[in-house]
């Protein structure tokens, strides 16, 4: 829209980054319902807390109590509900915090659309890998079960699809992995990329 004009301000990420004494990205967790990732996400956030790392956790769950509330799991409310949380993960990355995001976000277009949001190197695609037979064990909520009853329509791994990642920059196999072991790969990345 012509009349919308982007307005650019004296604070900017990079002056955020230097008063926060780290540097800000996307942690995108995504993977099959029950394979771990707002656990993961969690205990990551955690330790980063514990660090002095300004972070913010965004999990699926949650936002669609609030800003996602209006949107279904048909593949087009799908596709909404992850354009919306990659806009709010940009604007978190541009206050210089550490976004975590954990989204089944089972669509790999979906996903770049988000990384192509944020600069170069600063999305990070965490696959949480798990086998449907595993997470279909652990099924805290019981949604495998009615979805296998019929009971719930458009269920990620059971009646609607997920596209793995082709070139995720981590991949933790939670069915070989403890949930520390897991947070300790995620931290000694950010460590090697000098993000945190």
């Amino acid at each position: 829209m012509a009349e919308v004009v982007w307005h650019d301000h004296k604070v900017t990420k990079a002056s955020r980054r230097r008063l926060n004494g780290h540097s800000s990205c996307v942690l995108w967790f995504t993977g099959l319902p029950s394979s771990g990732k707002s656990t993961i996400a969690g205990e990551v956030e955690y330790e980063l807390h514990r660090r002095g790392v300004r972070t913010y956790l965004l999990d699926g769950d949650n936002i669609r109590h609030g800003l996602n509330s209006d949107l279904g799991f048909s593949p087009e409310d799908r596709e909404e509900n992850i354009r919306r949380i990659g806009e709010v993960a940009k604007l978190f990355v541009d206050s210089g915090t550490v976004v975590l995001v954990a989204f089944i976000s089972p669509y790999r277009k979906d996903r770049e659309r988000a990384r192509n949001l944020v600069e170069e190197g600063e999305f990070v695609e965490i696959y949480v890998k798990c086998p449907v037979e595993v997470c279909e064990k652990r099924d805290p909520k019981g949604m495998y079960r009615k979805a296998r009853e019929g009971k719930v329509q458009e269920f990620t791994g059971v009646s609607a699809p997920y596209e793995e990642p082709l070139n995720p920059e981590i991949v933790l196999e939670t069915d070989k992995l403890s949930i520390e072991e897991c947070v300790e790969k995620v931290i000694r990345y950010l460590e090697g990329r000098g993000i945190i």
